[in-house]
């Protein structure tokens, strides 16, 4: 068995092992070189915690164990294509690589549609079904410009 098999296998035990603990049937494996760096189920419902993806939970632990927000030298395999919340995490992380057995369209028919986030992300904010307000004058540049002139910045 290949080590992407393998992999790939394991975040899809990790899924059935979420389910028989009450979670949703999600699973995803972050993997440097040949080591396994983190692993998670979905704990969306046991922890009360809507963006408690198996995805995001895997690129948080592995993010510290590696002591870094840069994971581009990772792969992360996931029992199932990615939601449009771990599909932005998985390219902020750097991640360059994305293996996964299952996809959105086999979820959906599970009831784990994501077709209306991804209608959604389309449309100009003032046209999305949650209600957008931008404050232009609020003070958020000036945010960014001590941002620009901060020096010790890591940008990432």
């Amino acid at each position: 068995m290949n080590r992407d098999k393998a992999m790939l296998q394991h975040a899809v035990d990790l899924a059935a092992e979420g389910i028989v603990k009450g979670n949703g049937p999600f699973g995803a494996v972050v993997v440097k070189g040949d080591t396994i760096i983190a692993e998670a189920n979905n704990s969306v419902v046991l922890s009360n915690d809507p963006t408690a993806h198996a995805e995001i939970l895997a690129i948080r632990k592995a993010a510290e164990i590696l002591g870094s927000h840069d994971l581009s030298g990772c792969i992360i395999y996931s029992s199932c294509e990615p939601c449009p919340m771990c599909l932005g995490a998985i390219y902020w992380a750097g991640i360059k690589k994305v293996i996964y057995a299952s996809n959105r369209l086999e979820a959906a028919k599970a009831g784990f549609s994501d077709n209306f986030i991804y209608d959604e992300i389309m449309l100009d904010p003032s046209q999305r079904s949650v209600s957008f307000i931008h404050h232009p004058d609020a003070g958020g540049g000036i945010v960014f410009n001590k941002w620009n002139d901060f020096e010790e910045k890591i940008q990432y």
